[in-house]
C-alpha cells in the first residue's frame, strides 16, 4: 500500500551567507548537507530542527519567494524567548493569539519566504 511521508518544502534563497545567518545562526536549524554540481554553481542544502526539515535552493525554478510555511510545534513561547535573546534585527518575533486556536509567531526570511511557527492552544487540541 503506498504511504506518503511528511513533505519537505523547498524554499528559494539568493545568498548562501544570509541563508546560513538566518536559518542556522538565528533560528538554530542544523545544516544537514549541501550540494553543488560544480563549485561555482547554485547551492542546494537541507536544514532541520527537530522534526522540521527544509530544503533551501539557489536554483532558478526551485520555488518562488513569498511562500508561506505553517510550521506546527510545541513550545512557541520558549522558542520566541530564545530568539528574542539573539541579535538579529531584521524580523519581528511577536506571538499572535489566533481565534482559530493557535499561537503563531510570524517572520519573513531574507528572501521573502514567510514562516509561521504555530502551537495549538490546549483548549483547541
Amino acid at each position: 500500500m503506498p504511504k506518503l511521508e511528511a513533505p519537505i518544502p523547498v524554499l528559494r534563497i539568493f545568498d548562501e551567507a544570509k541563508a546560513r545567518e538566518f536559518y542556522v545562526d538565528f533560528l538554530e536549524f542544523s545544516a544537514d548537507w549541501e550540494h553543488r554540481f560544480e563549485p561555482d554553481l547554485p547551492l542546494y542544502m537541507q536544514v532541520s530542527r527537530d522534526d522540521c526539515v527544509l530544503h533551501l535552493s539557489e536554483h532558478f525554478g526551485d520555488g518562488t519567494p513569498g511562500v508561506c510555511l505553517f510550521l506546527p510545534m510545541d513550545g512557541v513561547r520558549e522558542y520566541q524567548a530564545l530568539l528574542l535573546g539573539k541579535s538579529y534585527a531584521h524580523v519581528r518575533r511577536d506571538i499572535c493569539d489566533q481565534p482559530w486556536g493557535w499561537l503563531e509567531m510570524h517572520m519573513t526570511d531574507p528572501f521573502g519566504n514567510r514562516l509561521r511557527f504555530a502551537e495549538r492552544k490546549p483548549e483547541h487540541g
